[in-house]
């Protein structure tokens, strides 16, 4: 349910609140998982593809608890800053669910973080004892550490997944060392925002603010104990950590690791095999599954849900997705990591339309508005303006920068997104860009996103980014990235041209065109337009 109220002469206000007869957790993580282990002792919790390992609740619980006691040995107190920096594995999630346990804040370091990244993130948040895979792909973990460690004066110890140093610092502990009491506003966790400029802000987030947002995600999925999630998004960002792990936990379903890393193959082989019911990822993580040669061929008849999220989804995909891969109650996500991260979310019988053509409605207990970006007032409905966002789910700030926070939340306690927005009648929100990435061409405002999701139904574009780029005489100018399906017959202009002719305003119409292997990403899967404007945009 939500509610909006109106303007005295009738007019609605961008605003509306999730009501529900569900109640907010009060719980800590800890607590929450115990309840799941004595609820479910028997039914599998986590399994990790790769390595065929396995755990029940009972056995995940015992994993958990060993390697808190093992924290708390090793010296970790409530409030310290415990980092990981890894790709997804079991030990991952141990990590997640054992610093909850006794308090400590989990630090996500970004797998693809180089060496002044990660001594910043280091430093900045003041990790003491450091969680870290030994390599992956082109990656050497352990050179990296190494090389910044003696500029890191607060980082005492390092112990690296699937090396002498974790099975060390797992048998320091005793099996009945005491633990601080919690409460479920402590911080838990701190997840570094991806800035495009300058360097990333810790967003802290509690126990209450994750637990939440993973429980109620799940609720709106109706997650049971009989669901088996398949998660190849990265556990580092709130996808996987929050929308998969604790939404998992929450509900006494399991996790599926299918790869350390996304692998549409290996993602696939994961569902058919686990017989997976959910399966997550951004558009383009679904794109690449569902381009696969052989995608025919694999067994996806378990799905019934699932989440897509991280940018919008074409409706050529989703069609895709609901018809190919059984997933008729796919659900279309929106929110940011400050936020824990969800604050829209489409519902189960959503149609197609509101599934492609919005990014849902308001969870319950969370507040939206819709605001002009310069006076904060909220707009009437289907006015463009700036999501905000206001609730349980609203970080804490970010890890020591109050101006920051200050910047992002306002005294309202409201979030301010960044992204331009507009709200339906009905209370569904559309995402039309980031206020960053509005183009403004002779002074008529475009959002790539209409462009874009017009463009997609060309017979020749597999993918494709639409960006501003600078023009001297109408100061920016529109240019279309495609990734064409047949790199042999690839899109021209002129095709794009007579394609967008009549059918899109001639302002709208890109004037350049830029064909592409591939786009650049960020490791969660999201296209680095900021990339593409500097590469393509001189």
């Amino acid at each position: 349910m939500t509610a909006s109220p109106s303007y005295p002469h009738g007019t609605p206000l961008s605003y509306t609140h999730g009501t529900g007869s569900t109640a907010l957790l009060g719980d800590t993580i800890g607590a929450n998982l115990d309840r799941a282990v004595a609820a479910w002792p028997d039914r599998e919790a986590l399994v990790d593809v790769p390595s065929g390992r396995r755990w029940t609740y009972a056995e995940f619980g015992a994993a958990v608890e060993e390697l808190a006691q093992a924290l708390v040995a090793s010296g970790v107190v409530k409030g310290d800053r415990v980092g990981i920096w890894a790709v997804n594995c079991p030990e991952w999630v141990l990590v997640q669910y054992a610093t909850a346990r006794i308090g400590a804040i989990m630090v996500n370091i970004n797998p693809a973080y180089r060496t002044h990244e990660v001594e910043y993130v280091l430093n900045q948040a003041g990790i003491s004892l450091l969680f870290a895979s030994l390599s992956h792909r082109t990656s050497d973990y352990r050179a990296m550490v190494e090389e910044v460690r003696g500029r890191c004066p607060a980082l005492r110890e390092v112990a690296y997944i699937g090396d002498p140093s974790w099975e060390a610092l797992l048998g320091r502990g005793t099996g009945d060392a005491p633990y601080a009491e919690l409460s479920c506003d402590d911080p838990i966790n701190i997840q570094y925002t991806s800035g495009t400029t300058g360097f990333p802000k810790g967003a802290t987030l509690s126990h209450h603010n994750i637990l939440n947002n993973g429980y109620f995600v799940g609720e709106l999925i109706a997650y049971g104990e009989q669901d088996r999630i398949c998660i190849p998004v990265p556990f580092y960002h709130c996808f996987g950590m929050v929308m998969g792990n604790l939404a998992a936990t929450s509900h006494g379903a399991c996790m599926v690791i299918p790869a350390p890393s996304f692998d549409p193959k290996a993602t696939l082989e994961a569902v058919q095999q686990e017989r997976c019911t959910s399966l997550y990822g951004v558009p383009t993580m679904f794109i690449a599954e569902l381009n696969l040669p052989d995608f025919a061929t694999y067994d996806l008849s378990t799905l019934r849900t699932g989440i897509m999220a991280g940018s919008p989804c074409p409706a050529e995909v989703m069609k895709r997705v609901v018809a190919e891969m059984h997933m008729a109650e796919v659900s279309i996500c929106y929110g940011m990591t400050e936020t824990s991260p969800v604050s829209l979310q489409t519902r189960r019988d959503d149609d197609l339309e509101h599934r492609t053509g919005t990014v849902g409605r308001v969870l319950p207990h969370l507040e939206v508005k819709v605001v002009d970006p310069a006076t904060g007032v909220t707009q009437p409905r289907g006015t463009a303006g700036e999501l905000c966002t206001r609730g349980y789910s609203v970080m804490l700030g970010y890890w020591n920068e109050p101006e920051k926070t200050a910047e992002a939340v306002d005294a309202g306690r409201w979030m301010h997104t960044g992204d331009l927005a507009v709200m339906r009648e009905d209370g569904y929100v559309e995402i039309v860009g980031r206020i960053k990435d509005m183009i403004i061409r002779g002074g008529e405002n475009i959002y790539p996103r209409e462009i874009e999701e017009f463009l997609y139904a060309h017979p020749k574009i597999r993918d494709v980014q639409v960006v501003g780029v600078p023009h001297e005489k109408y100061g920016e100018e529109v240019l279309a990235c495609v990734i064409p399906y047949d790199a042999a017959d690839p899109l021209t202009l002129e095709e794009l041209h007579a394609f967008c002719r009549g059918r899109l305003a001639h302002y709208k119409i890109p004037s350049r065109l830029q064909i592409l292997d591939s786009f650049p990403m960020t490791v969660s899967g999201k296209v680095r337009k900021v990339e593409l404007r500097a590469v393509y945009g001189a």
